[in-house]
């Protein structure tokens, strides 16, 4: 089992920084992939960033050059650095962790940080 705890979610003024953060515990194999996906009201969930174990990255096109994720292997923790917020990046944000095992990929997912983005 892994477990996953977020923080850094928050109010912030439309063209502002907030950087989330996503501490995993548990049984936690190598290779893996770390991420964020997001869902705002009344749409999907989708996939905003995630970085893999290798260190690949893959970013959603709405937040390429404004996003970066990144992650701290000795602590388990991935991040992700929103700058220039737009209303549009208000949603709730949930951190992914897949364990990339080759019979069976494992799953799990944090409880969801809420980021509003508004004057």
């Amino acid at each position: 089992q892994v477990q996953l705890v977020e923080s850094g979610g928050g109010l912030v003024q439309p063209g502002g920084s907030l950087r989330l953060s996503c501490a995993a515990s548990g049984s936690i194999f190598s290779p893996n992939s770390m991420g964020w996906y997001r869902q705002a009201p009344g749409k999907q969930r989708e996939l905003v960033a995630a970085v893999t174990s290798y260190g690949t990255t893959n970013y959603a096109d709405s937040v390429k050059g404004r996003f970066t994720i990144s992650r701290d292997n000795t602590k388990n923790t991935v991040y992700l650095q929103m700058n220039s917020l737009k209303p549009e990046d208000t949603a709730v944000y949930y951190c992914n962790v897949v364990l990339l095992l080759p019979d069976a990929p494992q799953d799990y997912w944090g409880k969801g940080t809420l980021v509003t983005v508004s004057s």
